[in-house]
């Protein structure tokens, strides 16, 4: 039978200003260490310290956009657009205009496993 799930669990957010993350499925919301389903919901002027996870994350702008920084440059994700980080690639992400998206980790989030620069 299909399992309901009646609320997302809210996440503390790395960065600044603080952004929402409300968890769908993922370590935080159940236990699931396949991957994480998360709702990001980011102010303008948004910005996180580099990383380089232990996961894929695929990214889905729904609005506004989403900058990610590579070590080969940068680009913008707009609404409507995706973008994939592989595991083992440093990125940063950023939302110099505000930006509301969807992230999917693969395997799940986890603070242990996201690796962010000092």
């Amino acid at each position: 039978m299909p399992e309901l799930i009646g609320s997302p669990v809210r996440v503390e957010a790395a960065g600044e200003p603080p952004k929402l993350i409300d968890e769908f499925a993922g370590r935080a919301a159940g236990g699931e260490e396949r991957v994480s389903v998360a709702r990001m919901r980011s102010p303008a002027g948004w910005r996180e310290p580099g990383q380089r996870p232990e996961f894929d994350e695929y990214t889905v702008v729904l609005s506004g956009a989403l900058r990610v920084e590579s070590e080969d440059g940068a680009l913008d994700v707009a609404a409507g657009q995706g973008v994939l980080v592989r595991a083992g690639e440093w990125v940063r992400y950023s939302t110099p205009s505000g930006a509301e998206y969807i992230a999917v980790c693969l395997p799940a989030f986890s603070p242990e496993t996201v690796h962010r620069d000092a």
